[in-house]
């Protein structure tokens, strides 16, 4: 096993240390598992919190800031974090406007989520939920019933968090979230399975010569094995997918996301091609973003996500953020 780690069950803590460390506009909560903005909770703000497995960085940690989300609540490596951590979270950020927690669609989270909205509410915090279910590879996959909540997470991070900073109320923040879901697919391709630490191998067979298309982030296969194809052709079958149930009338958000070792050289290659075949289908492309943020550890390989998108939700995708993980305006 060659990572750069001290010893498996330390993983997730050692790096909410180094992410302390590196952030102090952050509050890193390392033995509850809880990643805050320091200026939470902000009065007259509505407060968003995600999370969910690690190993899919900077998703959701990387994206607690102004702009996105108040809090983060990491799991172990591809395990859902529980109830408690989420209603410290939604604690630590209410300023009595309520809190929207955004679940992608895997059972733990959605059970977990759901557990912890009734504590939450218990203690007088109000919530609202949107559940992110943008994969179009496959429906229940292993990790969960209906369709896998993969890139889209962050479109929606995104364009909520824009919403609740200009004081939006709940209702409309959850709204911004919904549409933002609503109107989103995505696709994603491996080169290589990943290796999680605890196994330190991968976690499928993938042979040489050969990738999978579909795949989730959580290192399960995909539906769909076949000879290596060039970004050419990956572009070509990627997009057409996302497309064909898609359908979009309007201009989209690209996202052309690595799993986590792909370098940018192949990602921005690849993009070109992303948009080549968008441009031939009469898509207009109003914003792309290229680069590693929903990943799956050290799985080569990538997802895309397009989102389309109105005049509003434009406004709120170029509004500024300022976030470990993704960062423009001011």
């Amino acid at each position: 096993m060659r990572m750069l780690i001290n010893v498996p069950e330390t993983v997730v803590a050692d790096a909410l240390r180094g992410m302390a460390a590196a952030h102090p506009e952050l509050t890193v909560d390392v033995e509850n598992r809880v990643v805050v903005r320091a200026d939470a909770p902000m009065a007259g703000k509505v407060a968003l919190v995600s999370g969910g497995g690690s190993g899919h960085e900077p998703l959701h940690g990387g994206f607690v800031g102004p702009g996105m989300l108040s809090a983060a609540c990491p799991g172990e490596v591809f395990t859902s974090p529980v109830p408690d951590q989420m209603v410290r979270a939604a604690a630590a950020v209410d300023s009595g406007e309520g809190v929207l927690f955004v679940v992608k669609n895997y059972t733990g989270d959605v059970l977990n989520f759901d557990m912890a909205a009734e504590l939450a509410e218990d203690e007088g915090i109000q919530i609202a939920k949107v559940l992110v279910n943008d994969d179009v590879a496959v429906t229940d996959s292993l990790y969960t019933a209906g369709r896998r909540g993969t890139g889209a997470t962050l479109f929606v991070e995104k364009l909520a968090g824009a919403a609740a900073e200009e004081g939006a109320p709940l209702q409309r923040v959850e709204a911004v979230g919904r549409q933002a879901n609503e109107c989103s697919r995505s696709f994603g391709i491996a080169l290589s399975a990943c290796s999680t630490p605890a196994k330190g191998s991968p976690t499928f067979d993938l042979p040489s010569g050969q990738l999978e298309l579909g795949i989730g982030i959580h290192g399960e296969p995909g539906r769909e094995r076949r000879a290596m194809m060039t970004a050419r052709e990956i572009a070509e079958y990627a997009v057409d997918v996302v497309l064909e149930d898609l359908r979009p009338t309007r201009p989209v958000l690209a996202l052309v996301n690595g799993m986590g070792a792909t370098p940018l050289l192949e990602l921005y290659g690849f993009n070109a091609e992303v948009q080549r075949v968008l441009t031939g289908r009469g898509v207009t492309v109003a914003r792309t973003l290229v680069g590693n943020y929903v990943t799956s550890l050290d799985m080569a390989g990538c997802s895309v996500t397009l989102c389309q998108v109105d005049e509003e939700q434009l406004r709120l995708w170029d509004a500024p953020v300022q976030t470990a993980g993704l960062r423009w305006g001011r």
